[in-house]
Protein backbone atom coordinates (compact mmCIF):
# COMPACT_ATOMS: atom_id res chain seq x y z
CA UNK A 1 0.00 0.00 0.00
CA UNK A 2 2.57 2.43 0.64
CA UNK A 3 4.33 1.68 -2.24
CA UNK A 4 1.05 2.37 -4.25
CA UNK A 5 0.73 6.04 -2.56
CA UNK A 6 4.10 6.83 -3.58
CA UNK A 7 3.45 6.08 -7.40
CA UNK A 8 0.25 8.11 -7.37
CA UNK A 9 1.86 10.96 -5.26
CA UNK A 10 4.65 11.04 -8.35
CA UNK A 11 2.01 10.53 -10.86
CA UNK A 12 0.18 13.76 -9.85
CA UNK A 13 3.49 15.73 -9.03
CA UNK A 14 3.93 14.90 -13.06
CA UNK A 15 0.99 15.79 -13.82
CA UNK A 16 0.85 19.01 -11.96
CA UNK A 17 4.33 20.00 -13.66
CA UNK A 18 2.88 19.07 -16.99
CA UNK A 19 0.28 21.57 -16.48
CA UNK A 20 2.57 23.78 -15.11
CA UNK A 21 4.60 23.87 -18.08
CA UNK A 22 1.83 23.86 -20.79
CA UNK A 23 0.93 26.83 -18.80
CA UNK A 24 4.41 28.41 -18.93
CA UNK A 25 4.78 28.01 -22.76
CA UNK A 26 1.62 29.55 -23.63
CA UNK A 27 2.69 32.87 -21.38
CA UNK A 28 6.05 32.34 -23.21
CA UNK A 29 4.35 32.19 -26.64
CA UNK A 30 1.74 35.41 -25.78
CA UNK A 31 4.45 37.09 -24.84
CA UNK A 32 6.48 36.57 -27.94
CA UNK A 33 3.19 37.78 -30.01
CA UNK A 34 3.50 41.31 -27.88
CA UNK A 35 7.18 41.47 -28.95
CA UNK A 36 6.55 40.47 -32.21
CA UNK A 37 3.44 42.37 -32.79
CA UNK A 38 5.07 45.96 -30.62
CA UNK A 39 8.18 45.98 -33.31
CA UNK A 40 5.91 45.15 -36.05
CA UNK A 41 4.03 48.52 -35.01
CA UNK A 42 7.33 50.51 -33.97
CA UNK A 43 8.71 49.82 -37.58
CA UNK A 44 5.29 50.35 -39.46
CA UNK A 45 5.18 53.75 -37.86
CA UNK A 46 9.16 54.56 -38.81
CA UNK A 47 9.77 56.78 -42.20
CA UNK A 48 10.30 54.24 -45.38
CA UNK A 49 11.87 57.41 -47.51
CA UNK A 50 13.93 60.33 -46.24
CA UNK A 51 13.27 63.63 -47.99
CA UNK A 52 15.48 64.41 -50.13
CA UNK A 53 17.48 67.87 -50.86
CA UNK A 54 20.87 69.20 -53.03
CA UNK A 55 23.65 68.10 -50.73
CA UNK A 56 21.55 67.51 -47.99
CA UNK A 57 23.00 64.05 -46.46
CA UNK A 58 20.34 62.17 -43.90
CA UNK A 59 21.11 58.66 -42.67
CA UNK A 60 19.55 56.47 -39.99
CA UNK A 61 19.95 53.50 -37.79
CA UNK A 62 17.05 52.04 -36.00
CA UNK A 63 17.78 48.56 -33.00
CA UNK A 64 14.76 47.64 -31.77
CA UNK A 65 15.11 46.23 -28.07
CA UNK A 66 14.11 42.38 -28.30
CA UNK A 67 15.31 41.19 -25.25
CA UNK A 68 12.49 39.63 -23.52
CA UNK A 69 9.71 41.92 -22.84
CA UNK A 70 11.60 45.17 -23.38
CA UNK A 71 10.32 46.88 -26.25
CA UNK A 72 10.14 50.67 -26.32
CA UNK A 73 9.21 53.51 -28.08
CA UNK A 74 12.05 55.23 -29.77
CA UNK A 75 11.83 56.89 -33.35
CA UNK A 76 12.89 59.38 -36.01
CA UNK A 77 11.05 61.18 -38.59
CA UNK A 78 12.35 63.77 -41.35
CA UNK A 79 9.93 65.00 -43.71
CA UNK A 80 9.57 67.84 -46.14
CA UNK A 81 8.09 71.16 -44.86
CA UNK A 82 6.83 74.43 -47.29
CA UNK A 83 9.36 76.32 -49.19
CA UNK A 84 11.89 73.72 -49.65
CA UNK A 85 12.38 73.34 -45.47
CA UNK A 86 13.33 69.95 -44.26
CA UNK A 87 11.74 68.48 -40.63
CA UNK A 88 13.60 66.31 -38.98
CA UNK A 89 13.06 64.89 -35.35
CA UNK A 90 14.39 62.14 -33.16
CA UNK A 91 12.40 61.04 -29.40
CA UNK A 92 11.68 58.27 -26.97
CA UNK A 93 8.67 57.06 -25.22
CA UNK A 94 8.37 56.52 -21.22
CA UNK A 95 8.21 53.07 -20.61
CA UNK A 96 9.23 49.55 -22.62
CA UNK A 97 6.05 47.66 -23.92
CA UNK A 98 3.55 47.67 -26.32
CA UNK A 99 1.81 50.85 -24.83
CA UNK A 100 5.22 52.42 -25.63
CA UNK A 101 5.21 51.69 -29.44
CA UNK A 102 1.64 52.24 -29.91
CA UNK A 103 1.97 55.84 -27.85
CA UNK A 104 5.02 56.28 -30.56
CA UNK A 105 2.72 56.39 -33.19
CA UNK A 106 0.56 58.94 -32.07
CA UNK A 107 3.76 61.67 -31.04
CA UNK A 108 5.04 61.36 -34.23
CA UNK A 109 2.06 61.21 -36.13
CA UNK A 110 0.76 64.02 -34.13
CA UNK A 111 3.84 66.33 -34.70
CA UNK A 112 3.76 65.53 -38.57
CA UNK A 113 0.02 66.90 -38.47
CA UNK A 114 0.98 70.16 -36.14
CA UNK A 115 3.66 70.37 -38.61
CA UNK A 116 1.67 71.92 -41.47
CA UNK A 117 0.05 74.52 -39.36
CA UNK A 118 3.29 75.52 -37.87
CA UNK A 119 7.14 74.46 -38.31
CA UNK A 120 8.60 76.54 -36.06
CA UNK A 121 10.54 74.43 -33.71
CA UNK A 122 9.47 75.92 -30.35
CA UNK A 123 5.71 76.54 -30.92
CA UNK A 124 5.78 72.65 -32.57
CA UNK A 125 6.40 71.24 -29.44
CA UNK A 126 4.27 73.08 -27.61
CA UNK A 127 1.71 72.42 -29.56
CA UNK A 128 2.63 68.79 -29.74
CA UNK A 129 2.55 68.48 -25.79
CA UNK A 130 -0.93 70.05 -25.33
CA UNK A 131 -2.06 67.43 -28.08
CA UNK A 132 -0.67 64.59 -26.21
CA UNK A 133 -2.22 65.77 -22.31
CA UNK A 134 -5.55 66.10 -24.68
CA UNK A 135 -5.21 62.26 -25.45
CA UNK A 136 -5.07 61.51 -21.00
CA UNK A 137 -2.34 59.11 -21.65
CA UNK A 138 -0.12 58.52 -18.47
CA UNK A 139 2.64 57.93 -20.84
CA UNK A 140 5.19 61.01 -21.93
CA UNK A 141 7.58 61.16 -24.29
CA UNK A 142 10.89 62.93 -24.83
CA UNK A 143 11.67 64.72 -28.53
CA UNK A 144 14.41 67.00 -30.45
CA UNK A 145 12.70 68.59 -33.23
CA UNK A 146 15.20 70.67 -36.47
CA UNK A 147 13.80 72.53 -39.02
CA UNK A 148 17.10 73.14 -41.96
CA UNK A 149 17.07 74.90 -44.71
CA UNK A 150 19.06 72.74 -47.07
CA UNK A 151 19.88 76.32 -49.16
CA UNK A 152 21.59 78.13 -46.74
CA UNK A 153 22.35 75.22 -44.01
CA UNK A 154 20.64 77.44 -41.42
CA UNK A 155 19.28 74.84 -39.12
CA UNK A 156 16.47 75.69 -36.00
CA UNK A 157 16.39 72.74 -33.02
CA UNK A 158 14.44 73.03 -30.03
CA UNK A 159 14.51 69.84 -27.13
CA UNK A 160 11.49 68.42 -25.34
CA UNK A 161 13.45 66.47 -22.37
CA UNK A 162 15.58 64.93 -24.57
CA UNK A 163 19.16 64.31 -24.54
CA UNK A 164 21.48 67.25 -26.76
CA UNK A 165 23.10 66.35 -30.21
CA UNK A 166 26.53 66.14 -31.38
CA UNK A 167 27.90 68.15 -33.91
CA UNK A 168 31.27 68.07 -35.89
CA UNK A 169 33.40 69.66 -38.82
CA UNK A 170 35.30 69.21 -41.22
CA UNK A 171 38.35 71.29 -39.66
CA UNK A 172 38.54 69.02 -36.39
CA UNK A 173 35.84 70.29 -34.13
CA UNK A 174 33.05 68.75 -32.43
CA UNK A 175 31.01 68.77 -29.31
CA UNK A 176 27.91 68.57 -27.90
CA UNK A 177 25.58 71.36 -28.46
CA UNK A 178 24.56 73.37 -25.38
CA UNK A 179 21.40 74.57 -25.61
CA UNK A 180 18.58 75.00 -23.28
CA UNK A 181 15.69 72.66 -23.44
CA UNK A 182 11.86 72.17 -21.99
CA UNK A 183 10.16 69.60 -19.91
CA UNK A 184 9.27 65.95 -21.88
CA UNK A 185 6.21 66.10 -23.46
CA UNK A 186 2.84 65.54 -22.17
CA UNK A 187 3.22 65.69 -18.14
CA UNK A 188 2.51 69.78 -18.04
CA UNK A 189 0.67 72.11 -19.85
CA UNK A 190 1.84 75.76 -21.08
CA UNK A 191 5.51 74.64 -21.14
CA UNK A 192 7.62 76.57 -23.61
CA UNK A 193 10.65 75.23 -25.28
CA UNK A 194 12.97 77.87 -26.68
CA UNK A 195 15.05 77.52 -30.12
CA UNK A 196 18.52 77.45 -30.93
CA UNK A 197 19.87 78.41 -34.11
CA UNK A 198 22.92 76.44 -36.13
CA UNK A 199 24.38 76.25 -39.40
CA UNK A 200 26.57 73.57 -41.12
CA UNK A 201 29.27 74.01 -43.27
CA UNK A 202 30.53 71.32 -46.09
CA UNK A 203 31.12 68.02 -44.22
CA UNK A 204 29.56 68.96 -41.09
CA UNK A 205 27.49 66.73 -39.51
CA UNK A 206 24.96 66.64 -36.82
CA UNK A 207 24.26 63.19 -34.62
CA UNK A 208 21.09 63.21 -33.35
CA UNK A 209 20.31 59.95 -31.24
CA UNK A 210 18.18 58.52 -28.07
CA UNK A 211 19.81 57.18 -25.01
CA UNK A 212 19.66 53.88 -25.89
CA UNK A 213 22.44 54.85 -27.72
CA UNK A 214 25.02 56.20 -25.12
CA UNK A 215 23.61 55.32 -21.62
CA UNK A 216 23.05 51.79 -19.67
CA UNK A 217 24.71 49.93 -16.96
CA UNK A 218 28.02 49.62 -18.75
CA UNK A 219 28.30 53.20 -19.69
CA UNK A 220 27.63 56.74 -18.25
CA UNK A 221 25.42 59.30 -20.28
CA UNK A 222 28.91 61.40 -20.27
CA UNK A 223 31.26 59.01 -21.65
CA UNK A 224 28.51 57.60 -23.84
CA UNK A 225 28.21 61.04 -25.84
CA UNK A 226 31.67 61.67 -25.64
CA UNK A 227 32.40 57.72 -27.55
CA UNK A 228 29.89 59.41 -30.46
CA UNK A 229 31.57 63.15 -30.21
CA UNK A 230 34.72 61.25 -31.16
CA UNK A 231 33.21 59.34 -33.48
CA UNK A 232 31.98 62.07 -35.68
CA UNK A 233 34.80 64.36 -35.37
CA UNK A 234 37.18 61.17 -37.39
CA UNK A 235 33.98 60.86 -39.88
CA UNK A 236 33.94 64.44 -40.42
CA UNK A 237 37.46 65.05 -40.92
CA UNK A 238 37.92 61.81 -42.90
CA UNK A 239 35.22 62.66 -44.80
CA UNK A 240 32.78 59.46 -44.25
CA UNK A 241 29.38 59.31 -45.37
CA UNK A 242 26.54 60.15 -43.53
CA UNK A 243 25.49 56.48 -43.94
CA UNK A 244 28.77 55.19 -42.60
CA UNK A 245 28.77 57.62 -39.38
CA UNK A 246 25.33 56.50 -38.63
CA UNK A 247 26.24 52.59 -38.99
CA UNK A 248 29.11 53.34 -36.72
CA UNK A 249 27.56 54.87 -34.49
CA UNK A 250 24.93 52.40 -33.61
CA UNK A 251 27.63 49.74 -33.71
CA UNK A 252 28.91 51.80 -30.32
CA UNK A 253 25.97 51.54 -28.96
CA UNK A 254 26.30 47.81 -28.12
CA UNK A 255 28.71 49.29 -25.58
CA UNK A 256 26.35 50.35 -23.32
CA UNK A 257 25.19 47.24 -21.96
CA UNK A 258 21.39 47.04 -21.94
CA UNK A 259 18.47 46.05 -23.90
CA UNK A 260 17.11 49.79 -24.64
CA UNK A 261 15.90 50.98 -28.22
CA UNK A 262 18.15 52.67 -30.14
CA UNK A 263 18.02 55.15 -32.85
CA UNK A 264 20.16 57.09 -34.64
CA UNK A 265 19.88 59.76 -37.16
CA UNK A 266 22.98 62.09 -38.74
CA UNK A 267 22.38 64.66 -40.51
CA UNK A 268 24.96 67.01 -43.56
CA UNK A 269 24.61 69.47 -45.73
CA UNK A 270 27.32 70.49 -48.83
CA UNK A 271 27.32 74.19 -49.20
CA UNK A 272 29.27 77.39 -48.20
CA UNK A 273 28.86 78.83 -44.61
CA UNK A 274 30.39 78.04 -41.24
CA UNK A 275 28.89 76.05 -38.52
CA UNK A 276 27.52 78.33 -36.47
CA UNK A 277 25.61 78.85 -33.09
CA UNK A 278 23.30 81.53 -31.24
CA UNK A 279 20.32 81.40 -29.45
CA UNK A 280 18.05 83.46 -30.31
CA UNK A 281 20.18 85.85 -32.18
CA UNK A 282 22.11 86.94 -35.28
CA UNK A 283 24.60 84.32 -36.44
CA UNK A 284 28.06 84.72 -36.11
CA UNK A 285 31.15 83.45 -36.97
CA UNK A 286 32.70 80.25 -34.50
CA UNK A 287 30.74 77.97 -32.41
CA UNK A 288 30.22 79.65 -29.22
CA UNK A 289 29.91 76.45 -26.68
Amino acid sequence: MPRKRSTDDGDELLARLGSLTAQARERAKLQRTQVELAIALQRGMLPRDLPAAPGLHLAVRYAPACHGLNVGGDWYDAFALPEGLVGLCIGDVQGHNIEAAAFMGQVRAGLRALASVTSEPGELLARTNELLLSLGSDLFATCTFLRLDPATGVLESARAGHIPFIWATADGKSGVVDDQGGPPLGIEPGMEYPVTRHRLTTGGVFVLLTDGVVEGPSLSIEDGLDQVVRLAGIAAVAGLEAHALAAAVIKGAESVGHEDDAAVLVVGLDGPGAWLSDRWGALKPGFQP
